[in-house]
């Protein structure tokens, strides 16, 4: 692939991962979308990429960040930004300029919830002349009819939908290398060894 992300040009965004904000998501298990997620952050973490963070409501039912974000990246959960409401935080002046002072124009992105939380930023940024890539099992919506509208809707703007263990694969670019070798022990710790161990 010529157009490669990588951990040198990408940034990567997470979304709305609240505890209140999981309860809506149906289509896929809770526990894979925790994994694939702490799969991202940790991938963001562990190899220097930069890291947005972003929650809406935390007053609300909504709640804070799930726990594991504040215990995998620390730094990136003080500094998230506290949306007031704003449903495409892509608007919200504070979550985009944290991402415009990354520097980076290919954005990973993946959010709760799939029809909500991430539809609308992820096309907001590609209308901005961004490169988006949304992982769509790393988030999730109350319906699989919902979910599928959603990212058909996404995929027509021009957004790349793609999973966590294909982006990390992607990000990674040589297993061997030393990115590589973070990459997939992030993988192999939060996807593979258990799927290894189900047999």
């Amino acid at each position: 692939m010529k157009n490669l992300f990588t951990t040198e040009n990408a940034a990567m965004l997470l979304i709305d991962h609240q505890r209140g904000t999981l309860l809506l998501a149906r289509n896929i298990p809770r526990d894979e979308i925790i994994r694939n997620t702490r799969a991202l952050a940790r991938t963001a973490a562990e190899t220097a990429m930069p890291l947005v963070l972003t929650s809406s409501q935390e007053d609300h039912f909504q709640g804070l960040l799930i726990d594991d974000l504040q215990t995998i990246a620390p730094a990136a959960y003080a500094a998230r930004v506290q949306r007031p409401g704003v449903v495409d935080c892509w608007t919200y002046a504070p979550f985009r300029d944290a991402v415009l002072a990354t520097g980076r124009r290919k954005l990973i992105m993946a959010g709760l919830t799939n029809d909500v939380c991430i539809v609308f930023p992820a096309i907001s940024a590609v209308e901005e002349g961004f490169e988006v890539q949304v992982v769509v099992d790393a988030g999730g919506s109350p319906t699989t009819q919902a979910d599928e509208t959603a990212l058909r809707r996404m995929e027509r703007a021009g957004v790349t939908l793609t999973s966590t263990n294909q982006v990390m694969a992607e990000l990674a670019t040589d297993w061997a290398g030393p990115i590589g070798s973070t990459v997939q022990r992030v993988m192999y710790e939060e996807s593979l060894k258990r799927l290894i161990e189900l047999g």
